[in-house]
C-alpha cells in the first residue's frame, strides 16, 4: 500500500472513462450474439462430466428434477452457460461474480439485525470473471422462466429488458456513491413493497414475506425432525434424507466431529463462543437443489439445553464451473464460496464458515457451513403475471448490480454501459436466442434419458 498520498487512486471520472473506451474493443450491441449451435461444447457431455465428481446414488435424482422443463433444466446447466459464455467476446471489466445468478437465486432472508433483505442467494459458482457474463445468465434465465410458465413472448422480452435495466440504472446510481456507502446498501423487503405499490402484487410480496419470515429454524425442526425415546433425531427419508448415527454410518461420527472443528476455526472468536454454547446431537444426509444435488450435504442438529435448538447445513463445495475457463482460485473450495458470499451480500448469515476432510489416502473434499432456513424465501416465478415478472426482474437486476458494485466498482461498468439502453437491447436478443439453445438442450436431454444414456428418477 502506498503512503502518504505517494500514488492518487483514479478519479471516479477517469474509471467510468476507462470503462467507457472498452466500447472500442467489445461494441455493446456485440453483446446480442449466441454460440452457433453446431459449434458449441457437447452440453450433455458437460453434464455426464460433472457426474463423475458426484455420489452416484444421488444423480439419476439431479436428471429427473432437470428434465422436469425448461427452466429446471437451465438451473442445472450452469456449466453448460459457462463454457458458451467464454466464446464470447468481453470487455474485460471483472467484478466478483455470483457464477449462476438466475431468477431462482434470489430470495429473501433474515439479516443479521432479523429484518427480511432481498438478495442473492446461491454462491455455489461465484469467483471473479466478467460482469456481464452474471447479467447474461440472469436475463437468460428471464426468458426461460417467461416461455416456460406460457407467457406472451413480447411480455417475456418486456421483463428481459428490465432485468437489464435494473442493472444499468443501479450500477449508475451506485458508481456515485463511495465505496463506504455502496457497502452499506440493501434492499429489504419492505422497500420491495413500497415500490410496487399496492394491489395483487403487493399483496402476493406481503404473503410471501410473511411466509419467509416464519420458514425459520423452528418450523425446520418441526418439519424435519421428531422425538424419538426422549431424543430429537432427523426424520429418514431416504434417499432423499438419511440418518449417520452409530447404527447407520459410525465410521463417519469421528469424522464430522473433526470436520466441525475445523469449521469453527473458521469462525471469528466471537462466533466460536457462540457455538460453543451448542453440542451436535444428530446428523443426516440431505439432498438439495437442482444443479448441485449428488454433491454431498449434511445437516446437523445442535441443542444447548435450552428450547431452541439450531440446524446447521454443510454443503460439498468444488471448483466453480467457471474456473475452466477464468483460471483456478487461490482459496480452497469452502472458503471460495464463504469469502465471495461475504463480499456480495448485503448482511450474510452470522455462521457461515468453511471446512474440509481429508481421507486415509489424502483426498481433500472442502465444503461450506451455514444455518439452515433462517427466514428463507423465494418468489413462485412460475405463477408470476407479465407485469409481476417485469417488475421482479427489474429488482433482481438492481440486485445483481449492488452486489457487483460491493465487491468491485461499478464505475468502469457504468462508464462502459452509458445511459442509453443500446445494452438493454442486446442482451435481450442475447436472451431470447439463449433460450433457444436451452429448449434444444433441454429436448436433447429429455432424449439421452429415452435412450438410457442417462438414468433419471423423475419421482423424487
Amino acid at each position: 500500500m502506498e503512503l502518504l498520498g505517494r500514488s492518487r487512486p483514479p478519479t471516479r471520472k477517469e474509471r467510468r472513462k476507462a470503462g467507457r473506451e472498452r466500447r472500442g474493443d467489445v461494441p455493446l450491441d456485440s453483446h446480442a450474439v449466441v454460440p452457433n449451435r453446431h459449434e458449441r461444447q457437447d452440453p450433455i457431455g458437460i453434464l455426464l462430466a460433472q457426474d463423475e465428481q458426484r455420489l452416484a446414488e444421488l444423480v439419476p435424482i439431479r436428471h429427473g428434477r432437470m428434465s422436469a422443463n425448461p427452466f429446471s433444466f437451465y438451473r442445472g446447466g450452469a456449466a453448460i452457460m459457462a463454457a458458451d459464455l467464454a466464446t464470447m467476446p468481453t470487455p474485460d471489466i471483472r467484478v466478483q461474480m455470483c457464477g449462476d445468478a438466475h431468477l431462482a437465486n434470489f430470495c429473501a432472508y433474515m439479516s443479521q439485525d432479523r429484518r427480511l433483505v432481498f438478495y442473492l442467494n446461491d454462491f455455489d459458482e461465484t469467483h471473479p470473471g466478467p460482469f456481464e457474463w452474471d447479467v447474461k445468465r440472469l436475463a437468460a434465465s428471464v426468458s426461460v422462466a417467461g416461455r416456460t410458465s406460457g407467457l406472451r413472448d413480447d411480455k417475456t422480452e418486456r421483463a428481459v429488458r428490465a432485468s437489464v435495466a435494473g442493472y444499468r440504472d443501479t450500477i449508475s446510481e451506485l458508481s456515485r456513491m463511495g465505496p463506504l456507502a455502496v457497502h452499506y446498501r440493501r434492499l429489504e423487503v419492505d422497500d420491495v413493497e413500497r415500490m410496487v405499490g399496492s394491489g395483487k402484487q403487493r399483496r402476493r410480496i406481503e404473503k410471501a414475506s410473511s411466509k419467509a419470515a416464519g420458514r425459520n429454524h423452528l418450523r425446520a425442526l418441526e418439519k424435519l425432525t421428531h422425538v424419538v425415546d426422549g431424543r430429537r433425531v432427523f426424520v429418514p427419508d431416504p434417499p432423499l434424507v438419511t440418518r449417520v448415527d452409530e447404527r447407520t454410518a459410525p465410521e463417519q461420527i469421528p469424522m464430522v466431529l473433526e470436520f466441525y472443528a475445523r469449521y469453527l476455526d473458521s469462525l471469528p472468536v466471537y462466533r466460536r463462543r457462540l457455538l460453543g454454547r451448542y453440542s451436535v446431537v444428530d446428523l443426516a444426509r440431505k439432498v438439495v437443489g437442482v444443479g448441485s444435488i449428488g454433491t454431498r450435504c449434511l445437516i446437523v442438529l445442535l441443542e444447548s439445553g435450552d428450547d431452541e435448538p439450531l440446524l446447521l447445513q454443510i454443503k460439498e463445495a468444488t471448483a466453480s464451473v467457471l474456473e475452466a475457463h477464468l483460471g483456478g482460485s487461490n482459496l480452497g473450495p469452502g472458503q471460495r464460496v464463504v469469502v465471495g458470499q461475504r463480499l456480495m451480500q448485503a448482511m450474510g448469515d452470522i455462521l457461515l464458515g468453511w471446512s474440509h476432510h481429508e481421507s486415509p489416502s489424502g483426498a481433500r473434499r472442502s465444503f461450506y457451513v451455514r444455518q439452515l432456513w433462517d427466514g428463507k424465501g423465494s418468489a413462485d416465478v412460475a405463477r408470476m403475471s407479465g407485469k409481476a415478472l417485469r417488475r421482479y426482474a427489474w429488482f433482481c437486476g438492481a440486485t445483481l448490480a449492488t452486489a457487483h458494485a460491493r465487491a468491485g466498482d461499478a464505475s468502469p461498468i457504468a462508464g462502459y454501459l452509458g445511459t442509453k439502453d443500446t445494452f438493454d437491447l442486446a442482451i435481450t436478443e442475447f436472451a431470447t436466442a439463449y433460450a433457444d439453445l436451452n429448449a434444444l438442450d433441454h429436448a436433447t436431454h429429455l432424449r439421452e434419458i429415452e435412450n438410457g444414456r442417462i438414468v433419471a428418477d423423475r419421482d423424487l
